[in-house]
């Protein structure tokens, strides 16, 4: 099981919301480490049902080799606002346009990274333009749709959401866990982490989980359009994965020529199960990439 996401702000960090041509999103910014040469900026994009606080435990690690980290809600993820029904709205091209606009208000060119479902959706924005990236970082996303498990999991999300409200979802999803996966340590602040999770889950829109759970179930192989763009490529994932089993990420890592990393003692989410050795992979990659644009 992965460990949950602190929802405490690290220290130095600014969560605002950042303005572009397709509206505001909330992030979560983190500097450059006081002292530390800079070295790049990096945009960080979470999975199904995330937010940018699955990013928090990456933050200083990361500023102290020298990046800056903004992670963000997508559209209609927990502090962005969104259309609560319209699924068009979260068609994977628009969602796609959202990064090519956070990146630009950001300012680049800059690394790009996405966990799970972010990653089928960084990927969409690449194949719609590289320009403004230095390198793409694919963790725990796989090259087509999800296993056929989580496809199940998600089919009896979305059949939940047809008839109930987000609240009594919430309740169900409780009541269907074993105690060991919804009883969650407190963490700095006060807070029990299930009451920020249940608060991020309640802001979330059901138009967004209703069409990107739907495409995390068609998503196509796109790993030779992917492998076209000329950009460096990581895909890291952690040593068990249940959403898409660690040999189809391992074929394709090769099919991309990418840099592989296998973060052990982690699950499907590296970056809250082992945040220090994630973030020494992550920098470890980015350092090797050139610090400019790739040619067209």
């Amino acid at each position: 099981m992965s460990r949950p996401p602190t929802f405490v702000p690290p220290p130095g960090a600014r969560a605002y919301p950042l303005r572009t041509a397709r509206g505001e999103f909330a992030v979560v910014d983190a500097p450059v480490a006081v002292g530390v040469e800079p070295r790049g900026v990096a945009l960080l994009l979470p999975g199904f049902t995330g937010s940018k606080e699955d990013f928090n435990s990456l933050h200083v690690p990361l500023a102290e080799r020298g990046y800056r980290t903004v992670a963000v809600d997508g559209r209609g993820q927990f502090e962005t606002d969104g259309p609560v029904t319209d699924e068009s709205a979260y068609a994977q091209e628009e969602l796609a346009r959202d990064v090519l606009a956070q990146a630009e208000a950001i300012g680049g060119p800059v690394h790009l990274l996405g966990h799970s479902l972010g990653g089928q959706i960084t990927r969409a924005a690449v194949l719609l333009d590289h320009a403004p990236f230095l390198s793409l970082t694919l963790m725990s996303s796989g090259p087509a749709q999800i296993s056929t498990s989580q496809q199940e999991r998600v089919k009896l999300l979305r059949d939940a959401l047809a008839v109930m409200g987000m609240a009594e979802v919430w309740e169900a999803i409780q009541a269907m866990e074993p105690p060991e996966e919804t009883d969650t340590p407190a963490f700095d602040g006060g807070l029990d982490d299930r009451d920020d999770l249940r608060r991020r889950w309640l802001a979330t829109k059901p138009g967004q989980l209703l069409a990107t759970g739907l495409q995390l179930c068609t998503e196509p192989d796109r790993v030779a359009e992917l492998a076209a763009v000329p950009l460096p490529f990581h895909v890291l994932s952690g040593a068990r994965d249940d959403t898409w089993p660690l040999p189809l990420l391992d074929d394709m890592a090769v099919r991309l020529e990418a840099r592989r990393t296998v973060i052990e003692g982690a699950e499907h989410s590296p970056n809250t199960d082992r945040p220090l050795e994630t973030a020494r992979a992550i920098a470890g990659f980015w350092d090797d990439t050139p610090a400019e644009r790739p040619a067209p």
